[in-house]
This record gives structure tokens, C-alpha cells and sequence, in this order.
């Protein structure tokens, strides 16, 4: 998104500015590969972030100052992605081409791919490189991102003297860290769900074929359990997740559960079946689950038993190594699967 490039052997901060939370992380390359340095999380004010888009940068441009604060990070280079309605994910099946030639291709033909006007939007493109000896056809990956909501995020961390130099997208940093950290060949479904938005990342071969975002979160349980029950929101969080019992108020949880849930299911198994559709041949092996609301208590038996699926909680950092005396094991395996999309992001070294 003409951001200027890194050099190859620096890696930048990852920032996950979502609607509930900051999140942050850090890793260090070393020829073993990757060590985590520091993370955190901090949580926002209601409203402060929706639908990706920031409408107070303000609130959100103090919790990122006080996480590098009080993390002690002093590397300037940042990445920060986006979702939501105001990106658009197109794979479109093209005739194989030069790099040049195709870029100049989708400039002159973008507007027939997505709703947006042209002016008003960054565009991307990867050629996925799909095309076969008995084929001049290739599938390309178009992303497209309203420039109003982009460069209000730029603004906000150039406030905050950072240097935003990666712009990514939520399924495609949670893509690259479970490339680094599980098998590359396996079909399988990445769903990730936070307070306010589930994205779904299908990938057949290590490639995506199905990447969409929903307006759906795990904040709806909160919010219908604290109503319901006219408590506070940290004990309704706590229910929800499982943290805390009420056998009296049981039945009624596993009502709104059942509900909600159901909807997210439906969601999933929509983005499953249209997979199925197009590739027969090569069955999803498993649906790997993270965010916030993927610690909702029972949503992984859920799942499975809905989906016929095996279902897991998403590790992002499986394959990284880290030191205990900085970093409580403990606290780096409970808030793992909320940071999938900020270490996807902060494993880049250069601009996508």
C-alpha cells in the first residue's frame, strides 16, 4: 500500500487494534528461528474501535503508548492491520501474466472487482500462482482497503512517532502465523473470533480460497448475559468464559450460548460448505480456533460436534521459544489464541 519497504533482517512490532483490545507483540529472529521479547494486551473502551474503523483515536493512541511504555519497546517500526467493511478480499482467476503486465491490469479493471470507487481505496494484489502446465489461467488475490480508514490509523501512530510500515490484513496475519508454526499442506479452516468480528480463513495446500469476515463476536454473550442477569460486564465476562460457576443461572447461560453460538456455527459452516463446493477433493482436516471468543467455555466441543471437525485452540506460538523469567508460561499459554493475529504481523520483515 506504497509503504516504504524494511530492510530483510529487522522485524517490525505487530499491533492487533481491535474493538475490545490492544494487542501487542514483539519477536526476535535468531537462526533457530523466532523468540518472543515481550507482549501485552490492553483493553479499550466500548466504541473506541468498530468495525475496524477508529473512532477515537485518542482513547486507543494512549493504550498503545502506555503497552510500549510499560513494555519498554523502543522500536519504532510498526505493523497494524485491518478488517471489516471497509476491506474487501477478491480472488479473481485471471490469464497468466508478467508482474508489470498484471498490476497494470487490475489498476486499469479494478472497479469491475470490488464495490468501492476506485480513487477511494488502496489496492494489493499477490498472484497465487495457481496455474498449471495445461492452463494459462492463474488465481490472484485482490485486497482493497478504504483509504479513509487506513490513514486514519496511519495519522493516529504517526502521533504517536511510530512508523507504520506494514499494513496487513486480520486472515492473512493469522494465515502467516500458522504457516510458521503448523504443517504448510494441510486443509484446514482459521477462525478467529473476537469481542466484535469472526474472520475465516480457509486454506487448501497452504493456499487461501476462502477469506471473509463477519460482523459477529464474542462480546453478544457478554452484553446478553450481563442484561439478562443485570450484573456487571467483568462478572458476565467471567461467566461466559467459565472462570467463574453459577449453577443457578446455568440453564439460562447454555440458552444464550446455544443461541448465539448457533449463529456463529452457521456462519463457519456456510464458509465450509463453499469450500466443499470447489474442492471435493481435498476434505478440511481440521478448524483451528482463536481470538477471545475461542475461550468461551464448551465452544470447542460445540464446534467439533457441529462441524465434524477436529477442532483446536490456535498456539501462535508453538514453534517460538521465550524466557520464563521474563514472560510467566502461564500467562503466554492463556492469552495465546487473542495474540494469532498480532504475532502473524509481527513475524513480517517486509512490506506483503
Amino acid at each position: 500500500m506504497n509503504l516504504p519497504f524494511l530492510s530483510h533482517n529487522e522485524l517490525v512490532v505487530g499491533l492487533d487494534i481491535g474493538s475490545h483490545a490492544v494487542k501487542v507483540c514483539q519477536l526476535k529472529q535468531t537462526s533457530g528461528g523466532y523468540t518472543i521479547l515481550t507482549l501485552g494486551s490492553a483493553v479499550l473502551p466500548e466504541g473506541a474501535v468498530e468495525d475496524g474503523t477508529l473512532n477515537d483515536p485518542e482513547i486507543v493512541s494512549k493504550a498503545i503508548a502506555g503497552l510500549f511504555q510499560n513494555l519498554k519497546i523502543k522500536n519504532k517500526k510498526v505493523g497494524f492491520s485491518i478488517s471489516g467493511y471497509s476491506v474487501i478480499v477478491k480472488k479473481v482467476n485471471l490469464a497468466v501474466m508478467e508482474e508489470a503486465q498484471l498490476e497494470e491490469h487490475i489498476m486499469a479493471e479494478a472497479e469491475q472487482y470490488i464495490p468501492f470507487d476506485i480513487e477511494d481505496v488502496y489496492l494489493d494484489f499477490q498472484d497465487l500462482k495457481t496455474g498449471h502446465q495445461d492452463t494459462d489461467r492463474t488465481d490472484v488475490m485482490l485486497v482493497a482497503a478504504k483509504k479513509e480508514i487506513v490513514d486514519d490509523y496511519l495519522d493516529m501512530l504517526h502521533g504517536l512517532n511510530l512508523n507504520p510500515v506494514i499494513v496487513d490484513v486480520d486472515g492473512f496475519a493469522l494465515e502467516n502465523t500458522y504457516e510458521y508454526n503448523y504443517q504448510k499442506t494441510e486443509n484446514v479452516a482459521l477462525v478467529d473470533i473476537g469481542a466484535s468480528k469472526m474472520s475465516i480463513n480457509i486454506l487448501s495446500q497452504g493456499i487461501s480460497v476462502v477469506a471473509r469476515d463477519i460482523i459477529v463476536g464474542s462480546r453478544q454473550l457478554t452484553e446478553q448475559i450481563q442484561n439478562i442477569f443485570d450484573i456487571e460486564f467483568e462478572e458476565a465476562e467471567a461467566l461466559k468464559l467459565g472462570s467463574i460457576q453459577s449453577e443457578e443461572k446455568r440453564e439460562e447461560i447454555e440458552e444464550i450460548f446455544s443461541t448465539t453460538c448457533t449463529q456463529w456455527i452457521l456462519e463457519i459452516k456456510k464458509a465450509i460448505d463453499l469450500y466443499h463446493a470447489n474442492h471435493p477433493d481435498q476434505p478440511l482436516k481440521k478448524l483451528i480456533l482463536s481470538g477471545g471468543g475461542a475461550k468461551v467455555s464448551g465452544l470447542i466441543e460445540y464446534l467439533a460436534q457441529e462441524t465434524e471437525l477436529k477442532v483446536e485452540l490456535f498456539n501462535p506460538f508453538l514453534k517460538m521459544t521465550s524466557n520464563s523469567n521474563k514472560i510467566d508460561p502461564d500467562y503466554l499459554a492463556n492469552i495465546g489464541p487473542e495474540m494469532a493475529i498480532a504475532a502473524g504481523i509481527a513475524l513480517r520483515p517486509s512490506v506483503i
